[in-house]
């Protein structure tokens, strides 16, 4: 396995870990490390996926539960949601990860973690959201920040 496979996979289980808790913060990832891998040292990877998912957790929901039809997050099964949060992360806020590989990684994950239906239900939900990022309906983070760079800038009247 990839070391970018085993940073996904282990970023979702302490995502799963956060979430059973209703605690997405640093304190609760620090737990996390200390009571599944004390011996070894997390690998940036897996360290960026999980604060940039604690950063934007809001953010990342709103787009799920706006590209999921009919379905609240919270009645998502526990392990596809954090599959998909990862994922979304990746497609927003990772511009040197193609949507492919992430959403590949993602439905991989999904089968081996969740259930048999998994695998389908996280491709819909990221296929959609890939489609609104290709479509400009959705900018992934490099593009908000250029976009606001490149703004003119207000100009107060007075």
């Amino acid at each position: 396995m990839g070391t970018r496979r085993h940073a996904r996979e282990t970023a979702m289980q302490a995502l799963f870990c956060m979430d059973m808790s209703c605690a997405f913060t640093r304190e609760m990832l620090d737990a996390y490390c200390r009571c599944f891998a004390p011996d070894e040292p997390q690998p940036p990877f897996f360290q960026h996926l999980v604060n940039g998912i604690i950063d934007h957790h809001d953010h990342i929901d709103g787009i799920i539960e706006q590209h999921s039809n009919n379905w609240k997050i919270r009645r998502m099964a526990c392990v596809d949601r954090n599959i998909l949060r990862l994922a979304v992360f990746e497609l927003l806020y990772c511009a040197d990860i193609p949507a492919k590989v992430a959403i590949n990684e993602a439905i991989d994950i999904g089968k081996k973690f969740g259930s048999p239906e998994s695998g389908a239900f996280i491709n819909g939900i990221l296929d959609s959201i890939r489609l609104a990022i290709d479509q400009g309906r959705l900018l992934r983070r490099s593009a908000v920040t250029e976009a606001r760079a490149t703004a003119p800038k207000a100009v107060n009247g007075g």
